[in-house]
């Protein structure tokens, strides 16, 4: 064996070996120390660039099944100058595993804002497309929020909507919104930035978070719901879960692994973690700690969930990673292994995805593209912290420029049940 070849054969044999990194600066991409899961991190830019006074945000994906898969991915326009002031949605698509995008392009007539009375504004955003297997639909479901002459959100109802995606037109039907049973009850409630799973009849356990007219505290609770394939329908709601100080508990996410349902909630002051046996009733929940019991460190922003039949995995953003200049230090974005019986997160697992920039990251979505890979997408938020929130030359002293990336984990064994969950 020559030279070149036996280097050659002792990097492919240490492509997939375990490393150990540092817990404050644990390096980018590359392969993980993950005991039992082993993968590889490829960081793509989707498209970047931005007018400075909107930027995009939002961006989730779902996957089409084929050989290859389709992967559509939607997001929307943020106004610079506002607070959570969201435009219509769009959808980029890669029909070759992200060698090529087309799109942006702007479903304005079905995904667009809409005119209510006495000057509000309504608008769909916090959206997630999934493919729903028994229907053979791309189901997208997010929130609504209200505005005034650009301002707000207003303090107004908030409900969950939802859109089918047409394969062959590349269109989305007219957003609509679930029925509740209680108005009163669910005034103040919707699927915001949610991860849902669906089960093998169809049925769909869908996380929500939610307040009455009067009430202070979100809380969160699961949905089972049905879908025909054009409505979705809410059947019956699981216990409420509840943290009943500063906002309460908001942006749930759902993943089941190992026969056992896991539940990830935020709240301002830390994330927390819940799991459950059916899916609907859910045990108390508690703070995302490390395996050594201190506090991971994050919090007031989404964490999210990546499955594969070895490991249950969180992606999540934290404080104490030469952070402090980030908005709510949500970049950069982290993945680690979580135990699913200890409920913490191994901190000798933990990798960057997404490197920080300046710019914030907790926005993201998770899409199982296929048994080899999975993808979080993540846009780079330009509004920044300080006496100017809406000041994007900081997040640009650091680099960022609204790039959408797509960080993609390529598994080393295949993940048979990728569709499944």
């Amino acid at each position: 064996m020559g030279i070149a070849q036996f280097i050659l054969a002792v990097a492919a044999t240490l492509l997939f070996l375990p490393r150990q990194a540092p817990a404050e600066e644990p390096p980018v991409g590359g392969t993980p120390a993950i005991p039992g899961v082993q993968y590889r991190v490829q960081l793509d830019t989707i498209c970047s660039g931005f007018d400075k006074k909107t930027c995009w945000v939002h961006p989730r994906a779902g996957a089409v099944p084929g050989t290859p898969p389709r992967v559509v991915l939607t997001m929307q326009k943020l106004l610079l100058t506002g607070s959570d002031v969201f435009y219509a949605l769009n959808e980029m698509r890669t029909d070759d595993l992200g060698k090529t995008w087309t799109g942006p392009v702007e479903h304005g007539q079905t995904l667009g804002r809409r005119q209510e009375s006495r000057g509000t504004i309504v608008a769909a955003c916090d959206f997630w497309p999934k493919w729903h297997a028994k229907t053979g639909k791309l189901l997208g479901i997010g929130q609504t929020v209200r505005y005034r002459n650009d301002k707000g959100p207003d303090k107004g109802n908030r409900e969950t909507c939802y859109s089918v995606y047409d394969e062959q037109k590349h269109t989305w039907t007219p957003w609509t919104v679930l029925e509740m049973p209680d108005a009163e009850k669910f005034y103040n409630a919707g699927a915001g930035s949610v991860q849902r799973v669906d089960l093998p009849n169809g049925d769909i356990l869908l996380p929500i978070y939610f307040r009455g007219r009067q009430e202070k505290f979100c809380r969160v609770s699961v949905l089972r719901c049905v879908f025909d394939g054009l409505r979705l329908r809410f059947v019956e709601q699981g216990n409420e879960l509840s943290e009943d100080t500063d906002r309460g508990l908001a942006e749930p996410s759902l993943a089941r692994f190992g026969g056992r349902f896991y539940l990830t909630l935020r709240h301002d002051k830390a994330g927390y973690v819940s799991t459950s046996q059916d899916g609907l009733h859910f045990d108390a929940p508690r703070k995302w700690l490390w395996d050594d019991g201190t506090e991971l460190g994050n919090y007031n922003t989404q964490q999210h969930w990546v499955t594969h039949d070895d490991g249950l995995l969180l992606v999540y953003t934290r404080r104490g990673a030469n952070n402090d200049h980030v908005f709510r230090h949500r970049a950069p974005l982290f993945i680690a292994q979580v135990d699913p019986q200890r409920l913490c997160v191994i901190r000798a697992t933990e990798r960057i995805l997404v490197p920080q920039r300046g710019a914030r990251l907790g926005n993201f979505g998770v899409t199982a593209v296929s048994q080899e890979e999975t993808w979080v997408t993540v846009a780079e938020w330009m509004q920044t912290t300080g006496p100017n929130p809406y000041d994007y030359t900081v997040p640009m002293k650091y680099g960022s420029d609204n790039a959408v990336f797509a960080a993609r984990i390529v598994w080393e064994k295949p993940n048979r049940c990728w569709n499944q969950r």
